[in-house]
């Protein structure tokens, strides 16, 4: 993963996929100035949801749910497309191979020559080369939503049930790996959507909850408590942080693409998005 951020391709729960180019430096004095220098919109995606970026090939994978948004419904048209950096489809099925379903596929993860991507209750990874994956059923896990590897352990966050989930090792492509499910917390009130591995070493979690109810930022303490690093502000989806540890979101109430730090707040970057979700965080 760079240290920079050229461009921040925001994903929104329609029929267009936003792409704003972010002007950003690593110092905190410089970075005040980040603002959005400039939007494309790439269509005919069927309900995307996630989109997660090869950094090495340099293209971009994006989940959809298929011809209807229900999100929790079991009927085999979920896909997960190649697209190019520019927002060209090209394969509109790349994933999964022959003989394996997708039903959602929702929050994607890709590290080296692995993705991962949850689905409804249960968390594939992928081998980029072959195509071919296994699937951890996470029981118990009523939403499963956004994927992270931090380490050699994937998180996963179930933001209806107010859950959040490790398993370990990250990487359970091996048939011969029997990888062990945590539930890491539940009932804890950050109903966790979107993850980031912190340039800490710690995890990141934006809440989403609905109906319209606000969710802060959250992060774990060693004691195994958790931090609340902003007040309720949204219901939020994405999450990002930049080398000067501010931190960009989406937020489905107010339809923005944001940047946050504890000082300022909210700093609107790009706004008119219906459902903003997750976007990539590879570049």
């Amino acid at each position: 993963m760079n240290k920079g951020i050229p461009a921040v391709l925001v994903l929104a729960v329609s029929l267009t996929v936003a792409v704003p180019g972010i002007a950003a430096q690593a110092s905190g004095k410089e970075a005040k100035g980040l603002r959005v220098v400039s939007e494309q919109t790439a269509s005919g995606f069927a309900f995307p949801e996630s989109v997660g970026c090869d950094s090495r090939a340099k293209v971009l994978y994006v989940s959809q749910f298929g011809s209807e948004l229900k999100p929790t419904e079991k009927d085999g048209k979920g896909k997960i497309s190649k697209v190019s950096l520019a927002g060209k489809v090209l394969e509109d099925r790349f994933l999964p191979a022959h003989g394996e379903v997708l039903h959602k596929p929702k929050g994607i993860w890709v590290k080296g020559e692995r993705l991962w991507v949850t689905d409804i209750d249960v968390v594939w990874v992928f081998d980029l080369k072959s195509r071919r994956g296994r699937k951890l059923e996470l029981r118990g896990i009523t939403f499963a939503n956004d994927p992270t590897v931090l380490g050699n352990s994937l998180y996963v966050s179930d933001n209806r049930a107010d859950q959040l989930y490790r398993v370990e090792p990250a990487d359970f492509f091996d048939q011969k790996i029997t990888p062990q499910v945590t539930i890491v917390f539940v009932g804890r009130s950050i109903h966790p959507n979107g993850l980031f591995p912190a340039r800490d070493g710690s995890l990141l979690m934006v809440g989403f909850q609905s109906p319209k109810q606000p969710r802060g930022i959250h992060a774990p303490r060693p004691d195994g408590e958790f931090t609340a690093l902003s007040r309720d502000i949204g219901r939020l989806d994405g999450v990002y942080q930049l080398p000067d540890r501010s931190l960009l979101v989406t937020d489905w109430d107010t339809g923005t693409f944001a940047r946050w730090t504890a000082k300022g707040g909210m700093q609107t970057l790009a706004s008119g998005f219906k459902g903003p979700g997750r976007f990539l965080r590879h570049l």
